[in-house]
């Protein structure tokens, strides 16, 4: 019995041997290399990310990185930015840049500016090297390469313009990007040219434009620091005034022909209902002159109408007539 007892704890220490060999095999380059670096790793450590799941060599890689740029950077705070879904290398690369550059950027900001740019074009990395090197940034907006505005006096300006920025690490996450800093100077050109008395003005001096655009401070808000602003190339449009007043004239062109219409309308309805009026006194007369027979019998019935006065009467018709008949002869 004791014999058994004696085989079965041999057995498992060998076991435990074995597993404990494999461990030390398995991670072995992987400590050493840490070792040599001044970047130790204990072995513990090392199983314990295997566990769970983190990629024991890309920490280790990042850590040695660090440590030679003179970073001091826990595998604790690697692997917890690799489980959050973060970029450990990219990060680690940013805060070295940041660093050699003389940048104050702590490694909680680093991974904060990696998380917020996760699944975007845009990186820490990329951030730490246009806080660097400033970037210049060509304001197209909907696919057009020139910004247009109109001055006062209706003729249209394009102006093309570059902006050079860089980044704010201290309020990169959070912040509006490229697109909002391109917006506000687009709408702050075209309201600098809409406030210029004629196109003459904007011509003659360009820098007008960038002063006044600067003074506004446009970059607030945003994740980047507005350097210059300058204008590219400046060109002219359409006259636009004119065109304005060309459709202004054709409209109202168009409603004096509709009130001429109307009145023509109203005109030609005027001249029918004079005309059943002159119908209608027509027939008044007629009827009237139905009567005079009527009349002058009664009267001869009467007394009142004699034989000499009705040849009279007769002789005077005649002479109206004969008057008329000749005045239109002469005409």
């Amino acid at each position: 019995m004791t014999d058994m007892i004696l085989y079965i704890g041999v057995g498992l220490a060998v076991i435990a041997g074995l597993v404990v060999a494999l461990i030390i095999i398995s991670f072995f380059s992987t400590w050493l290399k840490a070792l040599l670096a001044n970047a130790s790793v204990g072995f513990g450590t090392l199983v314990a990310m295997r566990l769970r799941g983190v990629p024991v060599s890309l920490i280790v890689d990042a850590r040695i990185t660090a440590i030679k740029a003179s970073l001091t950077l826990s595998t604790d705070q690697l692997e917890a930015h690799y489980l959050a879904e973060g970029n450990v290398v990219q990060t680690v690369q940013a805060i070295i840049a940041a660093s050699k550059a003389n940048i104050t950027l702590s490694w909680d900001r680093a991974c904060a500016i990696d998380l917020a740019t996760r699944g975007t074009s845009k990186s820490v990395l990329e951030a730490v090297r246009t806080s660097i090197n400033p970037k210049v940034i060509d304001c197209v907006i909907e696919g057009r390469e020139t910004i247009d505005g109109v001055a006062k006096d209706g003729i249209q300006v394009k102006v093309r313009a570059r902006v050079t920025v860089r980044s704010n690490l201290d309020r990169y996450v959070g912040s509006a990007q490229e697109e909002t800093v391109i917006a506000r100077v687009g709408e702050s050109i075209v309201s600098t040219i809409g406030s210029s008395e004629n196109y003459k003005v904007v011509l003659e001096n360009p820098n007008s434009i960038t002063e006044k655009v600067l003074d506004r401070g446009l970059d607030q808000g945003t994740a980047f620091e507005i350097l210059s602003i300058d204008i590219a190339d400046v060109d002219l449009g359409e006259n636009r005034g004119a065109a304005l007043r060309s459709s202004q004239a054709s409209a109202d062109k168009e409603v004096a022909q509709a009130q001429a219409e109307i009145r023509r309308a109203a005109a030609v309805a005027l001249e029918q209902e004079n005309v059943a009026k002159v119908q209608e006194m027509q027939a008044k007369l007629v009827e009237a002159q139905s009567q005079i027979p009527l009349a002058m019998a009664e009267a001869f019935r009467s007394g009142n109408l004699g034989v000499m006065d009705y040849y009279r009467l007769k002789n005077v018709e005649a002479d109206t007539e004969m008057r008329s008949s000749i005045s239109k002869d002469s005409d």
